[in-house]
């Protein structure tokens, strides 16, 4: 198999990279208004989430429950229970913030379309991928800032529920329902202009990118971070996909679950989404320096994610 790196993560390097040379541009000081561009984008990425989701594809796919109950148990709380796990050992108020990104990362729902094109090319049920990955971004609406304000308190952040769920409310929930009730009279739309749609919502991703480590930068928060710590973040993030993946295996062969089913519960219990943690986090933080450390471990994991399971998929439909 000819491993390739994926250009969406070559083009998230580069825009750090824009960040690092050109701070100024993502920073309160700037005449340019990328946060309301962000935030205008923010609601059209979920306004067109809305138009793609099909109704009687997710009424369908509540049979399966068991295999719906794992994928979300293994991405809403196994996850966050294996990273919990470490938090009594903190000592510094710097490992505190490294764990509290690797917990954000932890809490976050499922990625949609790599979860279910990875199924689909594992011979995995893509039924089901549909349904769980879809209705996993729905639910970490909810669940997301629930295991965050459990801690994101000591990070020194604003943090109100109130304020947090009336953000949730007006730039995501209320475009996914205004979405879903124009379905029928932009289907045609979206689906001659997907793939634009597509890179749109990439692009709005790479400016909250590249607004979130400018802001960093800008305020020299990298300059505690060294070399071994993205060593030890690379690492860790390794480790908890593996044990994730094979909790996900063991729990599944419990169940009597077949092939099918079992791909498709490792494939979408063991994914986490970009798209939703860089809007969360803009969001749960705003505009706090520390935001773009609260970013690495997740970017970390979207690469590793999509080279591993692209991996295990290619073999597996060999089979």
């Amino acid at each position: 198999m000819n491993m390739k790196i994926d250009k969406f993560v070559l083009s998230i390097i580069a825009v750090i990279g824009v960040a690092y040379i050109f701070p100024e541009l993502g920073t309160a000081h700037s005449r340019m208004p990328i946060d309301t561009i962000c935030t205008v984008g923010i609601s059209l990425i979920f306004f067109f989430y809305g138009l793609k989701l099909s109704p009687d594809k997710l009424k369908s796919g509540l049979k399966n429950w068991k295999l719906h109950l794992l994928v979300q148990a293994s991405t809403f709380i196994i996850f966050p229970l294996i990273v919990l796990v470490f938090y009594p050992l903190l000592q510094t108020q710097e490992q505190e913030l490294l764990w509290l990104a690797f917990f954000f990362l932890a809490t976050l729902p499922s990625t949609v379309s790599s979860s279910v094109v990875m199924v689909s090319i594992g011979k995995g049920n893509v039924p089901a991928a549909i349904f769980n990955a879809s209705i996993s971004g729905i639910i970490g609406i909810a669940v997301t800032p629930l295991w965050m304000g459990l801690f994101v308190d000591s990070s020194q952040t604003n943090f109100e529920f109130t304020e947090i769920y009336t953000k949730l409310i007006v730039q995501i929930i209320l475009p996914v329902v205004i979405g879903l009730l124009l379905q029928r009279f932009l289907n045609v739309f979206v689906n001659k202009y997907s793939s634009e749609l597509t890179l749109f919502d990439k692009s709005i991703i790479l400016l909250i990118i590249y607004k979130s480590f400018a802001q960093s930068f800008y305020e020299n928060i990298f300059s505690e971070v060294s070399i071994f710590d993205l060593f030890f973040m690379f690492v860790t993030v390794l480790i908890l996909f593996f044990l994730t993946f094979f909790i996900t295996k063991f729990i599944a062969e419990k169940l009597s679950f077949n092939e099918e089913d079992q791909i498709t519960a490792q494939f979408c219990g063991t994914k986490k989404s970009l798209v939703h943690g860089t809007v969360f986090s803009k969001i749960l933080f705003g505009n706090t320096a520390a935001i773009g450390i609260v970013l690495l471990p997740l970017m970390l994991f979207h690469a590793v994610q999509i080279v591993i399971i692209s991996f295990i998929a290619a073999k597996l439909a060999r089979r």
